[in-house]
């Protein structure tokens, strides 16, 4: 019987873990990192924020790499709520010591919006929000709270490089490995995928993509993918969730 044989492109430790699930239930995929996680210097605004977080009314964490960077700078625990996208970034968090809150479903900006711990937060008066990230993220989380009348900041902690591979290693390592399937973890993650993908591109693009969520689903379509699955979360539960969902294409 055919099975999904799948292309990993997450950052290198997370494309292992995942890999490690994927093989307790016999799918066999290969990890090729499109994102390079690359902490950002400690800057005099990193000591000042951290030092000073008890300002905030809240702050937010969106990211994995976000969680753990901070993590290794806060001395000592704030009590105000913190959030988080997605609970293996909340299980950081609270790994440290943080009672962070985060969805019951869903992974993204979208999901956190709708918690209605946060809600009750922002609709206090005078909310001042703290956003963890990497360079360059997303502006829906504070537009929205800043829509609510919340008073929103970001801390950059960190880029998304991508590694540095030979020319045409992501189509040789699909065909060597005779791979089915796709997984990109995030907007970036995609395009990182495309630019390596190159002039290949229009023939990757044949290939079932799945994708964590309605926005990189959106993304994976305009840029011309055939079949892109949604997997309505980035966890390794929601990947086997689509996997059993979706046929196996016959190449």
């Amino acid at each position: 019987m055919t099975t999904w044989r799948l292309l990993l492109t997450r950052p290198a430790d997370d494309c292992e873990a995942l890999a490690e699930v994927l093989a307790g239930q016999g799918i066999f995929s290969s990890c090729l990192p499109l994102l390079e996680i690359a902490p950002l210097p400690v800057s005099d605004t990193m000591r000042q924020t951290f030092g000073g977080l008890s300002r905030y009314s809240a702050v937010i964490v969106v990211s994995k790499p976000a969680a753990r960077i901070a993590g290794q700078l806060i001395d000592a625990v704030p009590g105000m709520p913190w959030f988080s996208v997605g609970a293996a970034t909340a299980q950081i968090l609270r790994d440290r010591g943080i009672d962070a809150h985060c969805p019951d479903e869903g992974d993204d900006s979208e999901a956190l919006l709708q918690l209605p711990r946060l809600l009750e937060v922002v609709a206090q008066p005078g909310t001042q929000v703290l956003i963890l990230r990497g360079e360059g993220g997303r502006e829906l989380l504070a537009e929205r709270l800043r829509a609510l009348g919340a008073s929103v900041e970001y801390l950059e902690l960190y880029r998304r490089d991508l590694p540095d591979y030979p020319p045409r290693e992501l189509p040789r390592r699909i065909a060597a490995e005779r791979l089915n399937g796709l997984v990109v973890s995030s907007g970036q993650g995609f395009e990182h995928l495309r630019q390596l993908a190159g002039d290949t591109w229009p023939v990757l693009a044949q290939m079932p993509l799945f994708v964590p969520s309605p926005r990189v689903a959106e993304q994976a379509r305009a840029a011309g993918t055939r079949t892109v699955v949604d997997c309505r979360g980035a966890s390794a539960a929601a990947l086997l969730t689509a996997l059993r969902e979706h046929p196996v294409p016959v190449l």
